[in-house]
């Protein structure tokens, strides 16, 4: 493959983003203090993460410099969860829906890459934060296996192996998926993830 030859990230992301957005629209008050797979955050703090990491990413593909963005949304009501994230959604698909956005280098907390590496890394990022949404809440709902697959393949690429995770890792060191895991749990063992529901 070139390096004008890739996967289109962009019709993934808006499917990520759909989900997401179906997701958060079930939250209920009394779910945001539950703890959530990412131990750092109950369900309030993981909704501020998404929101605030969605805000960067739509920095990064109009241009701006996403890096000095606090991936993390203040003052957001209680019930106002998903209108925050429908908001930064539109901004962010908006912002990276040209074709040049997909081959221009931008800078994101992990180097500077192509804009189509870039997004692949957010897909990544929203369709694992909606696993732990989906834990958290026990929702019930079945997640897209195909979006986990392409995140799958996007985590095993940037995060392989042989690339030690320390400190600036925003990921825990790899488990291994129990046999016959599903994409979700698979990729939730490369990312250093629990279900909750064996935590």
């Amino acid at each position: 493959m070139t390096s004008t030859e890739f996967i289109d990230p962009r019709p993934v992301y808006v499917r990520a983003t759909e989900q997401a957005a179906a997701l958060i629209k079930t939250v209920r008050p009394e779910d945001l203090t539950r703890p959530t797979p990412c131990s750092e955050f109950d369900v309030r703090g993981l909704l501020s993460h998404i929101v605030g990491g969605t805000r960067r990413i739509a920095v990064v593909g109009e241009g701006g410099d996403g890096l000095a963005v606090h991936p993390s949304a203040d003052g957001v009501e209680d019930d106002g969860w998903a209108a925050a994230y429908d908001e930064v959604r539109v901004r962010v698909l908006k912002a990276w829906e040209s074709d040049e956005r997909m081959v221009t280098p931008v800078r994101v907390p992990w180097g500077e890459v192509p804009g189509h590496a870039a997004l692949s890394g957010y897909v990544m990022e929203i369709v694992t934060h909606t696993w732990d949404l989906a834990e958290a809440i026990d929702a019930g709902r079945e997640l897209d296996p195909e979006l986990a697959e392409f995140a799958l393949a996007t985590a095993r690429a940037v995060l392989p192996d042989s690339r030690p995770r320390d400190a600036e890792t925003p990921f825990d060191a790899r488990r291994e998926a129990p046999e016959g895991a599903g994409a979700y749990e698979r990729l939730a063992a490369w990312l250093g993830r629990e279900p909750l529901s064996r935590a």
